[in-house]
């Protein structure tokens, strides 16, 4: 399987939102680490307060954090900032968001990292707030943020007032850079519901009937009646239907319509596609449609592919088919492009990482272009690429025939046992098509550390590590090839079984792709393993290889004589 790789976003907020040069100087400090993708500058006149985006693996986003709050400590003093938004500091607050293969938790432990580096190196004062909070209360930004930096001087000696990491007295340097307040906390997904009514009493009505507050309760259930409260004299509030949600409703003149503009502050307890059904059924009993969807700013792309199989799951269909499918069926579903084109390589987060750091791949050439760049004279792509290919094609081969039995007239109650095995036919592809790309570089890895310089004894020493390191690597990557391609076998007898007897055919060729895969990735392993110092790791290496060599010989065997039966 092939770990999701892990993306985080964050939004430092600058006291400084008027002066260009400074704010420049600050974003020119994420844009020149590499694996950082900076989303958005948004600079406020009236707040004098600049919000910051950028997304990337963990470590190389803190390192931009880090990086950005020293910059910010360098150019803005807070004894000369005034600004309408509560703030403490020149950095004034720094959340770390989880966009995709890293948990809340997980960030909340990097944060308090990053809070101690930015105490211990810069010596600016840091409070955790949100889910990297040390107490109950400091989960509350405003309790950290109480009394803003004109109330400092006085937390900085009161006992229980003083900041996680970097407490120390008040002195000229606090009083320039003011504290920092790092956190972790959910990804929020703000959202606008089209309507098909221009009512922004309705469109508020609908708000109300799904937003977590809900709405006040009224004497005699009037919608005019009189808000009752309890005893201590706060309104009772009847609570709406969905947790971690936050809604109003509106008219947009640009649109000509009214919506429901809710933010759902943990997709986690509220995806975005059960608000949608939500909103779907409060405005449906009001007599009124939701027309689409409308997403303002990005998204992790997960919001998409669960929405996408929610969907498919409605309809008994498999969900077990190209992530660009399940995310077509999103887009139509919740009608994201109902009053404008939804481009998802312009909206999810991963998509944009993605193509910021894209350099050409393999799997993205046609079929032609892949043929004939193998036919070169070049030594890569090889035959190790091409057994993870061939192994890729044999699992979209038992995919495909899992998703044509899901569909099959009359199998209808058994389209989800054909959506499990294409699900897992998808998981074996996609490690595969990832291992074609990565036994070609494994061979780059080769080349590079032979061409290291070999002049001083040091050099020598260097080069042949890395040229060992190296030899492993390669070796490894078609052993991982044949354990991926192995996992094919099972998904094929399971179709050539089950499956749709009028595709058992495909079923026998899927075996056949598997099979060859295994034993020319084995080949591989032999080849690079004889190049490796360390004999025992190598004789590992190639028993591994043969266990798996002899292991799909005999699958191959007893499968197509399953599948030799049905033609």
């Amino acid at each position: 399987m092939v770990q999701e790789k892990q993306i985080i976003e964050c939004v430092p907020n600058f006291s400084e939102g008027r002066n260009k040069d400074v704010i420049k100087q600050i974003t020119d400090e994420v844009e020149q680490v590499k694996g950082v993708k900076l989303l958005d500058i948004d600079p406020g006149e009236a707040t004098n307060r600049t919000v910051v985006t950028f997304v990337g693996e963990p470590q190389v986003v803190m390192e931009a954090a880090f990086r950005c709050v020293r910059k910010a400590a360098q150019l803005i003093d807070m004894r000369q900032h005034h600004g309408a938004h509560p703030r403490m500091g020149a950095t004034d607050v720094c959340p770390l968001i989880p966009v995709s293969g890293i948990t809340l938790e997980e960030c909340a432990h990097l944060a308090r990292q990053l809070a101690e580096r930015i105490a211990n190196e810069l010596n600016i004062p840091c409070y955790c707030y949100e889910a990297s909070a040390f107490t109950p209360e400091r989960k509350n930004l405003a309790v950290c943020r109480e009394g803003e930096y004109e109330g400092l001087a006085k937390r900085m000696s009161t006992i229980g007032e003083k900041p996680d990491y970097g407490a120390r007295e008040w002195d000229e340097q606090m009083a320039r850079t003011g504290c920092t307040a790092v956190g972790a906390r959910d990804f929020l997904i703000a959202t606008n519901f089209n309507l098909n009514t221009t009512s922004t009493r309705r469109a508020n009505a609908i708000a109300f009937d799904v937003r977590e507050k809900g709405r006040p309760k009224r004497e005699g259930g009037s919608p005019v009646g009189k808000p009752m409260k309890n005893e201590n004299g706060d309104i009772i509030m009847i609570p709406g239907t969905l947790k971690d949600t936050k809604a109003i409703g509106w008219f947009i003149d640009e649109y000509g319509i009214a919506q429901v503009s809710m933010n759902i502050t943990n997709i986690n307890t509220t995806p975005l596609h059960i608000a949608f059904d939500e909103v779907c059924r409060c405005a449906q009993n009001r007599g009124i449609r939701v027309t689409g969807t409308e997403i303002v700013g990005l998204i992790p792309k997960r919001t998409l592919t669960e929405a996408g199989a929610y969907f498919l799951k409605k309809q008994n269909r498999s969900t077990g088919i190209p992530e660009e499918d399940i995310i077509k069926i999103a887009i139509k579903s919740m009608g994201l492009d109902d009053l404008k084109p939804f481009n998802p390589r312009e909206k999810v987060i991963e998509y944009l990482l993605e193509d910021a750091e894209k350099k050409q791949k393999l799997i993205d050439l046609t079929v032609k272009e892949f043929a004939d760049e193998t036919s070169r004279e070049s030594p890569a792509p090889g035959g190790g690429t091409i057994s993870a290919y061939m192994g890729a094609l044999g699992a979209a081969l038992g995919t495909m025939v899992a998703n044509l039995s899901s569909h099959k007239a009359g199998w209808d109650a058994r389209w989800e046992e054909f959506s499990n095995w294409a699900n897992k036919g998808q998981a074996i592809q996609s490690e595969l098509m990832v291992l074609v790309d990565e036994d070609t570089e494994a061979f780059n890895r080769i080349m590079s550390a032979f061409g290291l310089p070999k002049e001083s004894a040091e050099e020598k020493t260097a080069r042949s590590m890395a040229i060992q390191e190296a030899t492993l690597f390669a070796t490894e990557v078609p052993l991982h090839t044949m354990q991926a391609s192995y996992k094919v076998f099972e998904l094929c007898q399971a179709m050539a079984e089950e499956g749709n007897p009028n595709s058992v055919s495909d079923a026998g060729v899927g075996v056949l792709a598997a099979r060859a895969a295994v034993l020319g990735a084995g080949l591989n392993v032999k080849i690079n393993a004889s190049g490796l110092k360390d004999k025992q790791k190598a004789e590992q290496l190639v028993s591994e290889a043969n266990i798996l060599i002899n292991k799909a010989n005999e699958a191959e065997k007893e499968i197509m004589k399953i599948v030799e039966a049905k033609l």
